[in-house]
């Protein structure tokens, strides 16, 4: 993992000079409340101990010079005065989009120099791209006094992946890189962006909560994410409501019937019912019952598999293999169509669900899965 005083030194010897400062933003797991964010409804991430670090200094004449230590490629220099939207996929993308976010906005950012190390796995479903953003937006508004709050650079995150990436996610990664406190998760309310921090220590209560990532890649700009979200739409506009998040849970078998489309349909069941779901965690939360959370996670599976069709086979095979092996609860996390699981487990049972499910994968054919435990971490911050 770099440290900061390891992104400082190479700043020093790609740019000739020191930085201003180092930052990090946190990659994120989410919980519980998948595909809600976009139609204003509830999620619950936590941040993970992985994060990007940027090395950043401050320029006055309009030059804007991003690398990344992760990428093979050289270092990439361009205009502030000259970004443009969906013109280039690459990783540079990301933090060029939150200067041209930030500039847009009407904040006087007038260049930078950056250097970046990540360690949040990209492709995994564990918001690489989030931590891209927020690390570069934290740092430039310090460097140019900017005085933003963190749901507000969250939300300028997000529009550089909506607007300038061409992702049109919502703005759950963004607010929980920015905004997620050590052992807690985050409830967050995707229409009005109040937050609260929810006790999740799962340690002291003998718990783990292990991510599988498949090694599956995933690429949300291919189409499928937006199918589904224009699908959501299109349901809220049938039942007449601007969001799914309006439709109550116990009002959803009445709504269903009024909707002709199954495709349509399905989607606004696994949204409407995620919604709830993210309820009974927070209740069981804190009522003190952590492991009755575990059925509800494998209820959001066979949803987000059966209703939204975003899972895989290597994804499935981990849940109910994670599940048949003891687990007291999984389901995929994050966009789909590959990347991660997340398995609640006893801690006693920590080995004996990672072998099984490594042992089913490897008879499967399945590239190897790469298992750790989620352990609920710092948002955004200043290293030094």
């Amino acid at each position: 993992m770099a440290t900061a005083s390891e992104v400082a030194a190479r700043f020093a010897e790609l740019y000739g000079y020191a930085p201003d400062g180092v930052w990090s933003a946190p990659g994120r797991v989410n919980l519980i409340g998948e595909y809600t964010d976009f139609n204003e409804g509830f999620v619950m991430p936590l941040a993970l101990p992985h994060t990007a670090v940027a090395a950043v200094a401050r320029r006055t004449d309009g030059v804007l010079r991003l690398h990344s230590a992760d990428i093979d490629a050289p270092l990439a220099e361009l205009r502030v005065d000259e970004l443009t939207p969906l013109s280039d996929g690459g990783w540079a993308a990301y933090p060029a989009g939150v200067v041209w976010a930030l500039r847009d906005a009407g904040h006087p950012v007038t260049g930078a120099d950056l250097h970046l190390a990540s360690t949040v796995a990209t492709g995994a479903g564990l918001s690489s791209s989030a931590a891209l953003e927020v690390v570069t937006a934290l740092a430039l508004d310090e460097l140019f006094g900017l005085g933003l709050t963190r749901p507000e650079l969250a939300v300028l995150a997000q529009r550089a992946e909506n607007a300038f990436v061409g992702v049109p996610c919502g703005v759950m990664d963004q607010t929980a890189s920015a905004c997620c406190a050590e052992g807690h998760a985050l409830h967050l309310d995707c229409r009005d962006l109040s937050l609260r921090q929810v006790p999740f220590d799962l340690a002291a209560e003998g718990l783990r909560l292990l991510v599988v990532d498949t090694r599956v890649q995933h690429a949300l700009g291919d189409g499928a994410y937006a199918e589904r979200r224009a699908g959501c739409e299109a349901g809220a506009r049938a039942l007449g409501v601007s969001h799914l998040r309006d439709i109550p849970y116990e009002e959803l078998p009445a709504a269903l019937e009024r909707l002709p489309d199954d495709r349509v349909r399905r989607y606004v069941r696994h949204v409407v019912s995620d919604n709830h779901r993210v309820a009974q965690v927070i209740g069981l939360l804190d009522a003190g019952d952590v492991r009755a959370i575990g059925p509800v996670l494998t209820e959001g599976h066979a949803s987000l598999r059966d209703d939204l069709r975003i899972s895989c086979p290597e994804l499935d095979l981990v849940v109910s293999t994670a599940n048949a092996a003891g687990a007291l609860g999984a389901r995929m996390t994050g966009g789909g169509f590959g990347g991660s699981a997340i398995v609640l487990v006893e801690s006693g049972d920590t080995d004996a669900v990672t072998e099984a499910v490594l042992e089913a994968s490897a008879e499967a054919g399945h590239t190897a899965p790469r298992v750790f435990p989620a352990v609920a971490s710092a948002g955004a911050r200043r290293e030094k």
